[in-house]
């Protein structure tokens, strides 16, 4: 049971990146991507059901940000496009069981995620 987060950097606001989460034992799943900025709480970003695909999103990355996984290789991914200084954080991917059916306002809940991978810092600055 293990997770690995990796992709971050430092863009320039418009440009984009893709955060890659290696989550190995996760067969029947949600994983989701959470951000958290200095002296802020850690906030949901995005998630999605290993076994249908289903996904959700906050509403502030909505057309921006994409998450997707390819079960092959164990992996989700988060593309995010035309970012801002705001998106600013650093992102973790973190992976919720027996949560199958559970609406968005559960899964933006960092407490049903039981593991956590390393975060990955992501900088959008001029």
């Amino acid at each position: 049971v293990q997770l690995q987060a990796s992709g971050g950097g430092l863009v320039q606001p418009g440009e984009s990146l893709r955060l890659s989460c290696v989550a190995s034992g996760f067969t029947d799943s949600t994983v989701g991507w959470f951000r958290q900025a200095p002296g802020k709480e850690r906030e949901p970003i995005s998630c999605i059901s290993i076994s249908d695909g289903n996904t959700y999103y906050i509403d502030t990355v909505k057309g921006r940000f994409t998450i997707s996984r390819d079960n092959a290789k164990n992996t989700v991914y988060l593309q995010m496009h035309s970012l801002k200084p705001e998106d600013t954080a650093v992102y973790y991917c973190a992976a919720a069981v027996d949560v199958y059916g559970f609406s968005w306002y559960q899964l933006s809940d960092p407490r049903y995620y039981r593991y956590w991978g390393q975060g990955t810092q992501v900088t959008v600055s001029s």
